[in-house]
């Protein structure tokens, strides 16, 4: 009898122990998933170089209806048929606050890079495509583009930075 009461402690150090261990993992993960976008400043300050038509808010609709409407939802509330599968969930692309402080730079880079569990479209979709979804993101909050960053990085020539992915 002195064995088992010898074993209950080591026993329940041990269990102990693994759920110690399993709620780190779960803090860790929480940690990870939840990091937010690192876009780099020369994004940010790229200006959408498409303006609004007809042409490109059809183009648009059909795109996101085929490549972003499963997981962003059919009006961009981030509540598509797929949404639920995913951690971190979609955005909800309709949150006027939240879409009032990203540029249009950083809406085409989250687009063309992406970052897990949303796929990039750098390769998938052409950039007229991806900055004709960016001009449709953009209307479902009813937000226009903040103003890019005041300070513009140092590139000779004075040129805008290239859009990422953009072959040089």
């Amino acid at each position: 009898m002195a064995e088992k009461a010898n074993k209950k402690p080591a026993l329940r150090l041990g269990v102990f122990v693994v759920l110690l261990g399993l709620i780190g993992l779960a803090v860790a993960l929480a940690f990870v998933h939840n990091k937010t976008w690192a876009i780099p400043p020369e994004a940010k300050a790229i200006k959408n170089p498409l303006t609004p038509s007809d042409a490109n808010t059809t183009a648009a609709k059909q795109l996101y209806s085929d490549q972003c409407a499963n997981c962003h939802g059919d009006s961009g509330k981030g509540d598509g048929s797929d949404a639920m599968m995913y951690d971190p969930a979609p955005s909800d692309l309709t949150d006027a606050a939240k879409m009032s402080k990203v540029t249009d730079g950083e809406i085409y880079y989250q687009i063309s890079e992406g970052r897990k569990p949303m796929p990039s479209f750098k390769k998938k979709l052409t950039e007229e495509q991806r900055w004709q979804l960016v001009m449709l993101v953009r209307s479902f909050a009813g937000q226009p583009a903040p103003p890019p960053p005041t300070k513009q990085p140092d590139v000779p020539g004075g040129k805008q930075p290239e859009a990422p992915g953009k072959p040089k």
